[in-house]
């Protein structure tokens, strides 16, 4: 299928595609002064601030900033690439999607994946088999049933059990005409020292580890025999062109529908915990496999929950784990809680001891993000003295300081100054600096000098700055003959790195002679830019020809302006250095100021 191709199959479903029909399919929208407004399903809010124009085709958060049009929109709420979004769409729309012709390396890709996706069909069905109907899989029962693990979750999870000789599965796989190196790039033989190859799982207790389609992309085992110090108790797949453990949530392919209905995903650290959980009639539960939470990982959860729990083992690395999660779930706007389990005790010793009841009572009093964070660092800090105290509430600041309700906050100061035994005026004190530090790390990625720090991020600093070049940006969206006069009369060093990157970007077009349209910027522009774009754009007012162009003067004009304004006053704080003792500086910086002060006294210029 060419470019062409492509780009009409997006053009014809964009044309048919109604974004107030795709967004109320997630969003309860309410209609007020010409928009569709509603709380947004990417962060946590109370107060509706997403807004969607219906007649522009755009979408966006003042909230979070997520913005873009509706293909954006079904990228971000269902966690799929961009022209996933546009092929769901159309496949609720009923447009076929076009054929194309592949190419020789995706070709082979799509083989070699569904030649081991063949390979762990096969291998889950021999593992399943022998544990249910062999006497070699008579200790994987027992094991089992021991752990509480009932026949019915047996079958649900298709769990196995990988005999103790070691080339039984290979066998079993090349007399299916399967190579060995192909069994070994599924990851389930392992090529000998001298020659030949060997199964890679023996006398493990087996987890197929599934896809959220519910295809087997790899698997965990769990050792029953004893073996050496270096034999590990549990043992994953290696990495393959299926199997990718930053990017996989063990049982989401069966607790998806759960976690959707209960609107709460339960996370916990391996998959045996995950199992005796589900066993137990705790179904909205997933597990990471054996590596730390991961964006990624969070992104998979919030497609189906915003509320997530988490119940990771409780003793110190367990908590740990949980500390370095919070904030990477915090972060795609996941309301975000904490189980902690009693007596030392793994999830899976709990509900095995207590039953679902007591574990469904640790649920519902799962401590929020804040309150676990504080907690945890009290319960880590040396409060004996006064630089532990200190140290322990710059620890809790980070949590606590995005709080936006005052009263919240209020009592959040009063309660971390009685813990820590702080004088709350120290607390407050100590919680305005952070607050500065973290907004001039905000504003300075990197650090530079105090002389251009205004003239880097004013379009950041400076709402009236911004707004002028928002003016500018929609002129050229909407005429983009004028891009070669805007970027020799708009001062550059006034725009974001976003505005930049939006002029460039139609100057670009512009060059190549191709039409710019949303749907070419969202494939091409940065994400965050794209979401500034469709802001700008949404935001937006429809103005009669004379008085749209005559804003458009008077924001060229003040940007202008401005970097006069800026100059006029740096030369005015160079001029008393001068005056000592270098004349001739002194009178040249004063020739420049009288030169500057009667370009700020003359009209506006609108042509």
């Amino acid at each position: 299928m060419s470019s062409a191709e492509i780009n009409d199959f997006v053009e014809r479903v964009n044309e048919r595609t109604d974004i107030y029909a795709v967004v109320s399919r997630y969003v309860q929208l309410t209609q007020k002064s010409g928009r569709y407004w509603g709380c947004c399903p990417f962060h946590s809010e109370k107060t509706a601030s997403f807004s969607v124009s219906a007649d522009k085709g755009l979408f966006y958060c003042f909230g979070c900033g997520a913005g873009g049009n509706a293909f954006k929109f079904l990228s971000l709420i269902e966690n799929i690439s961009y022209f996933d979004a546009v092929k769901l769409q159309a496949e609720r729309l009923g447009i076929d999607l076009p054929k194309r012709k592949l190419s020789p390396e995706e070709e082979n890709r799509f083989r070699e994946e569904k030649i081991l996706l063949k390979i762990n069909s096969i291998a889950q069905d021999f593992y399943h088999e022998c544990l249910i109907k062999t006497a070699r899989g008579e200790v994987g029962r027992k094991y089992l049933a021991q752990r509480g693990i009932t026949p019915e979750t047996i079958s649900t999870f298709r769990l196995g059990f990988a005999p103790e000789e070691w080339e039984e599965l290979l066998t079993h796989l090349t007399r299916q005409d399967f190579t060995p190196q192909q069994i070994e790039a599924a990851g389930l033989a392992v090529k000998r020292t001298t020659s030949g190859y060997y199964d890679k799982f023996r006398s493990r207790v087996m987890i197929p580890i599934s896809d959220v389609r519910g295809r087997v992309v790899g698997f965990g085992g769990r050792i029953l025999t004893a073996g050496d110090e270096n034999t590990p108790k549990y043992l994953n797949s290696p990495e393959t062109a299926l199997f990718n453990k930053r990017k996989l949530l063990f049982g989401l392919d069966k607790s998806n529908r759960a976690i959707t209905k209960s609107g709460t995903a339960i996370v916990v650290e391996g998959y045996m915990d995950a199992i005796s959980l589900f066993s137990a009639g705790v179904q909205n539960v997933v597990a990471t496999l054996g590596t730390a939470f991961t964006p990624e990982h969070a992104n998979l959860i919030v497609r189906y929950a915003k509320k997530v729990i988490f119940c990771y083992d409780s003793d110190e690395a367990g908590q740990n784990a949980t500390v370095r999660a919070l904030p990477i779930v915090q972060a795609v706007g996941a309301e975000v809680f904490v189980v902690q389990v009693p007596d030392g005790k793994d999830p899976d010793e709990f509900i095995r001891k207590h039953g679902k009841s007591a574990f469904d009572e640790l649920v519902k009093n799962a401590l929020p993000l804040i309150d676990y964070r504080i907690k945890f660092v009290i319960d880590h800090a040396d409060l004996s003295s006064i630089y532990g105290r200190i140290r322990a509430l710059q620890d809790i600041l980070p949590v606590v300081v995005p709080i936006r309700n005052p009263f919240v906050r209020s009592e959040y100061r009063k309660q971390i100054s009685a813990r820590l035994v702080l004088d709350e005026d120290l607390v407050r004190e100590e919680w305005q600096k952070f607050v500065t530090k973290r907004n001039r790390e905000r504003r300075e990625p990197e650090r530079i000098p105090t002389a251009v720090k205004r003239e880097k991020l004013p379009a950041e600093e400076n709402p009236l700055i911004r707004e002028a070049c928002e003016v500018i940006l929609r002129m050229a969206w909407h005429e983009s003959e004028i891009i070669d006069y805007v970027m020799e009369a708009v001062p550059m060093d006034l725009l974001s790195t976003e505005h930049r990157e939006i002029i460039a970007w139609l100057k670009a077009c512009s060059v190549a002679g191709i039409h710019h349209n949303e749907i070419r910027a969202a494939n091409e522009l940065k994400e965050g830019t794209y979401a500034q774009l469709s802001r700008l754009l949404i935001d937006g007012t429809d103005e009669p020809r004379d008085t749209e162009l005559a804003i458009f003067y008077d924001a060229i004009n003040f940007l202008k302006r401005t970097v006069l304004k800026r100059k006029y006053e740096t030369l005015l704080t160079q001029m008393p250095q001068y005056q000592a003792g270098d004349s001739e500086a002194y009178n040249k910086t004063l020739q420049e100021v009288n030169e500057i002060r009667q370009q700020l006294y003359q009209p506006v210029n609108r042509n």
